[in-house]
């Protein structure tokens, strides 16, 4: 099963590369800095929300190297227009009441091609997606949970630094509000990670671990449990899980995700960590109360039973005597 898909666009001229990646900036996309290679260079983009889609045009008279499809093309246009990027059709008028989207097409100087869409997020002064309900990316405020796996901990160290390093740099400035959780291996992060959820004192859970390909079953069978058990952990509990647990074939894979050329999930795991716990925020509000704690097989089973004094049967005993 594919897990994860990277697109990647390949730019024939340097001065395109460099024309582009200022774009991809200036539209709003975060750059996780330029890799350089013997034989060419990449900088990867994480936009806050991501689809993969293929196009076949059957007039044929729009052909790009690159689609793009924006949250706000009338700002998009004017910051084309501010990098003196040659706009080579305009196909919607530029009044908002007009047209309910806006398309055109950016020419680099290299000879790219870049078609740019998108809706307009405003007319007469009311939003076109009021449906729309995302996370933003601030931890100020909030409260995680990491849970590491002591086993690989060469791996998961470097996870749990990359964890730590976004959730400061995105705001998280209360070292309090951070509790990690040491467990054996990565089979007992899904019971931890229940534990700390049913707490009802964090916003989000993050876990972390390492798992490497062996030569028998064994790998397969702790994949398979870990991973059920943490969307398990997250669905019946209701606080957002991130999956930072890497389960890699060899030793140089996991070193690679775990802050090398891949990235570092630990990074990105908390990233997602912090987008889903504001997006719950967004979506049901502020933190449950003292009230509503206990989990929901709990509660179903849970009965109320008569209360004893102490002492009682004492008396009972004694009076029957």
């Amino acid at each position: 099963m594919i897990q994860r898909v990277h697109v990647g666009l390949q730019v024939g001229e340097e001065k395109d590369f460099q024309a582009l990646r200022k774009l991809l900036e200036a539209l709003g996309l975060r750059n996780r800095g330029i890799e350089d290679y013997k034989t060419y260079a990449v900088q990867s983009f994480l936009p806050s929300a991501a689809a993969l889609e293929v196009f076949h045009r059957t007039g044929g008279d729009r052909p790009a190297s690159l689609e793009l499809t924006v949250s706000d093309p009338d700002t998009a246009i004017e910051l084309v227009k501010k990098m003196g990027l040659e706009i080579v059709r305009d196909d919607s008028d530029s009044r908002p009441n007009q047209h309910f989207s806006r398309h055109f097409a950016v020419r680099l100087s290299g000879g790219t091609m870049v078609n740019i869409t998108g809706y307009r997020t405003h007319k007469t002064g009311k939003s076109l997606d009021p449906a729309t309900i995302e996370g933003n990316l601030s931890a100020a405020g909030k409260k995680f949970a990491l849970v590491a796996s002591r086993f690989n901990s060469f791996i998961v160290e470097r996870l749990l630094g990359g964890a730590l390093d976004c959730l400061y740099r995105a705001g998280l400035d209360d070292p309090d509000s951070i509790a990690i959780a040491r467990v054996p291996g990565a089979f007992e992060i899904p019971s931890a990670a229940r534990m700390l959820a049913e707490t009802r004192k964090y916003d989000a859970i993050i876990a972390l671990g390492c798992l490497l390909r062996g030569d028998t079953a064994h790998y397969d069978v702790i994949v398979n449990e870990v991973t059920r058990g943490i969307g398990q952990s997250a669905q019946e509990t209701g606080v957002p899980h991130a999956f930072g647990v890497l389960t890699c074939d060899t030793l140089e894979q996991a070193i690679d995700r775990a802050g090398l050329k891949m990235g570092n999930k630990g990074f990105e795991a908390a990233l997602a960590a912090i987008e889903m716990a504001n997006l719950k925020r967004a979506v049901v509000g502020a933190r449950p109360s003292r009230a509503g704690r206990s989990s929901p097989s709990r509660a179903r089973g849970k009965q109320k039973l008569p209360v004893r004094k102490r002492g009682s049967r004492l008396r009972q005993n004694k009076a029957t005597d």
